[in-house]
């Protein structure tokens, strides 16, 4: 997945930074906040040592976005044979009968296979609906959401590669969340850096789809197999960044050119031989 770093600007100090972690839907998910951010709700007794959060308030609000993730999870993972995905996968449901959140997301699947002219779409190759490549930003969404309730504006929430940040590590601050996408061909090294969140930086959100993490599981448009081994996509919402990131790897380089005159987005891809493919905005983000 990207790393996300406490590095700072050069002649700044890392930001503090504090994090919990969970697993569900077959990743890590990680929720990061400056140590010195505002506790959830202001009140002298719940700050720890120095005025910094205490480690409950973190620990409330990352079980906030485990719930959200968990109970998405329960009613799409296509793994539960009890999830009413797998109801639906065997037939035992029928689509109108479905929750409303089915619904809803097999919608929002439909009006992004129309936008991407195929490229993404909620059935797999054997007819099954499978949304699972919208439930994961769907649940960033949802959780991102729940913590500005909750009053938390500065942090980092990273899904297994899929990351979107709120205001900075360094509140108050116009400082940027640091991060930095993994090197598909040595899971070990950092391919590229860029800034998320505050400042003159448009993007909030940043997906990368590929094989390298999780084996294949992307269908290819092309009979001669896909053209990258991995792309990331910057944009202002995680939803558009997930959905872009899965499109250009199964579509090739004809959706990638369809998504960056479409999208207000940027590209960062790796074809299978190595070459880099990148459009100016996302070098400018990196440099």
């Amino acid at each position: 997945m990207p790393h996300t770093s406490d590095a700072a600007a050069p002649g700044h100090q890392p930001a503090q930074l504090k994090a919990r972690t969970f697993n569900c839907m077959g990743t890590v998910i990680s929720l990061t906040v400056p140590a010195k951010s505002l506790p959830i709700a202001p009140s002298p007794q719940r700050l720890g040592p120095g005025g910094q959060p205490a480690d409950d308030e973190l620990a409330a609000a990352a079980a906030v976005v485990e719930r959200t993730f968990r109970e998405l999870d329960q009613t799409f993972s296509l793994y539960r044979r009890g999830s009413e995905a797998s109801a639906l996968a065997r037939g035992e449901l029928a689509l109108p009968d479905a929750s409303a959140v089915t619904r809803d997301l097999f919608a929002e699947a439909l009006e992004w296979r129309l936008n991407t002219e195929g490229a993404f779409t909620p059935e797999r190759a054997d007819g099954v609906l499978d949304l699972s490549g919208l439930v994961k930003g769907h649940a960033i969404r949802e959780a991102a959401t729940s913590l500005l309730a909750l009053g938390l504006f500065d942090w980092c929430l990273n899904a297994g590669g899929d990351v979107l940040v709120s205001g900075s590590p360094r509140p108050g601050s116009d400082e940027a969340w640091h991060t930095g996408i993994v090197d598909p061909s040595d899971r070990t090294a950092l391919l590229a850096g860029c800034d998320l969140g505050n400042g003159r930086r448009r993007h909030a959100a940043l997906a990368t789809s590929g094989s390298a993490e999780r084996g294949d599981h992307i269908w290819s448009a092309s009979a001669s197999g896909p053209d990258f081994a991995q792309v990331s996509v910057l944009a202002e919402d995680i939803v558009t960044a997930d959905v872009l990131a899965t499109a250009i790897f199964a579509g090739g380089v004809p959706m990638m050119n369809r998504a960056t005159e479409g999208w207000e987005i940027d590209v960062l891809a790796v074809r299978t031989d190595g070459q880099l493919l990148a459009t100016p905005g996302f070098r400018a983000e990196a440099s």
